[in-house]
């Protein structure tokens, strides 16, 4: 016999703070942490509970009995279902408060700064709260996914097919997207009419479960030049009706300067051991900032919000403080974005990455930009970032370091203390994380600067760059 869990519900939860992941924080009368989903600060909810551990417990916000004064009405008719752009229902005001208060949290709370004598410096917002996104993927699917009004409704539906998002936390299940609010026009546009000429001349969408069907992804990029990119994967080669298919495209969306495809027969979507093929256009776009220029391939990863992305670039730049005289070292250095920005700025700047396809773009971008004072080199960080090669390269004045979510391998501070830079530019998608590898380095840095970005409005995510200099004998 199995027994049937009893229902727990929360009644006349204030909804206190904004958590980690956009979850939300309140607490019980009994003084237990309460981290809702589907709430914001300032509410007052009923919860039911999903999760209940000894000193908190998780749950979904099911009946609202005062608004907070920070809601506002989301402009997307998918809110709440897609999980793209989590806080859309908050003022962006409030988001950026929010944002900053984690960054300073996290700075306290993980870092141990809890007299932190530093200039903390309001989160610079985003100029574009919307349509800010250069790149967006969507995946075709044969059995898109019913909302909960449809599967109440009791009606059978026929019309399964989307192009779509993946349902957060459960990749087979797609979301048909009518608009999204994330990437300028044409965007939409090319993502309806894909799915009306593919339904119209009944080419079959791609089976999740079965790992099946002709139609399987499309990636969009543009630049802020006008350049768009379209990526269409199919699943398998029909030479007649794929051909069909992009000849479509091509004509009623001239703009199109790079429409690309690729045959994935795999069993994931990645495209980065594709064979990518022209059908019309270049095989790139292209990107400016200031002096430099970047050829943006459908492999390449370059910043989605590229206004903001400007904006930081240029923040990283003041902070590392060059006057030209000094050696640079950019960890994490990507496709060498951030390096090749600062290098007119330095005598010479050294850049580390593990990925070689991102070092082999970062070595042709410098090139391409006549940049002679950059040297671009590949591996494991905590491996490459040695004795041996602080020796060949020299020790650095300043060390801009910009990891992913993970942070920096504990080896990876423990080779900047070795190294003892006079500066660290510390520039983190991750505040956690952040804060987790200054504690690290608190007895050999100051933190004498903090910079909140936001990169992604509507979202929880924040950027932030921390300045640490060297604390003199």
């Amino acid at each position: 016999m199995v027994r049937k869990r009893k229902t727990i519900i929360l009644n006349n939860i204030e909804v206190l703070r904004a958590g980690a992941k956009g979850i939300s924080i309140g607490k019980t009368d009994e003084g237990k942490t309460v981290l809702i989903k589907g709430a914001i600060p300032g509410d007052v909810v009923d919860v039911q509970v999903s999760k209940k551990k000894s000193n908190y417990l998780e749950g979904q916000a099911i009946a609202l009995h005062h608004a907070s004064p920070y809601r506002v009405e989301p402009v997307c008719s998918h809110f709440g279902v897609c999980g793209g752009c989590k806080w859309q229902d908050m003022r962006y005001d409030a988001q950026l408060k929010f944002k900053h208060d984690e960054v300073i949290n996290n700075l306290v709370r993980i870092g141990g700064f809890k007299d932190l004598d530093a200039e903390i410096v309001p989160i610079l917002g985003s100029e574009e709260q919307y349509f800010y996104r250069n790149k967006l993927e969507f995946t075709f699917s044969n059995a898109r996914w019913l909302t909960l009004e449809e599967i109440q409704s009791g009606k059978e539906f026929n019309d399964r097919d989307a192009v779509g998002f993946h349902i957060p936390g459960a990749w087979s299940k797609v979301l048909d997207i009518e608009t999204c609010y994330l990437q300028r026009d044409p965007s939409n546009a090319i993502r309806q009419e894909v799915k009306r000429y593919a339904i119209e001349h009944q080419l079959d969408f791609f089976d999740l479960q079965e790992q099946e069907g002709l139609l399987r992804t499309l990636m969009i990029r543009t630049s802020q030049n006008g350049e768009l990119m379209v990526l269409v994967q199919f699943y398998r080669e029909e030479k007649e009706k794929r051909e069909a298919f992009l000849e479509n495209l091509k004509n009623k969306f001239p703009e199109i300067t790079s429409l690309l495809y690729a045959i994935n027969p795999k069993q994931n979507d990645s495209v980065y051991d594709l064979a990518i093929q022209v059908y019309s256009g270049k095989e790139y776009i292209t990107e400016q900032m200031e002096d430099l220029h970047f050829k943006i391939g459908p492999k390449s990863f370059y910043q989605t919000n590229p206004k903001q992305a400007y904006e930081l670039y240029k923040l990283t730049r003041e902070f590392a403080g060059l006057t030209g005289e000094e050696l640079v070292y950019d960890l994490y250095t990507g496709t060498g974005t951030i390096a090749q920005f600062v290098a007119k700025k330095a005598r010479k700047v050294i850049g580390v990455e593990s990925v070689a396809e991102a070092i082999e773009a970062a070595k042709a971008a410098a090139k391409q930009n006549k940049i002679d004072n950059c040297e671009f080199y590949c591996g494991d960080m905590k491996e490459v970032l040695n004795q041996e090669f602080i020796e060949q390269h020299g020790i650095p004045d300043v060390v801009i370091t910009d990891p992913p979510r993970d942070g920096m391998h504990k080896k990876v501070v423990e080779n900047i203390l070795f190294m003892n830079p006079k500066r660290v530019v510390y520039v983190s998608c991750n505040s956690a994380t952040q804060a987790r590898d200054l504690e690290m380095m608190k007895e050999q840095y100051n933190i004498v600067k903090v910079q909140p970005v936001d990169m992604f409005p509507q979202t929880h995510h924040v950027e932030n760059i921390v300045l640490l200099e060297r604390k003199e004998a």
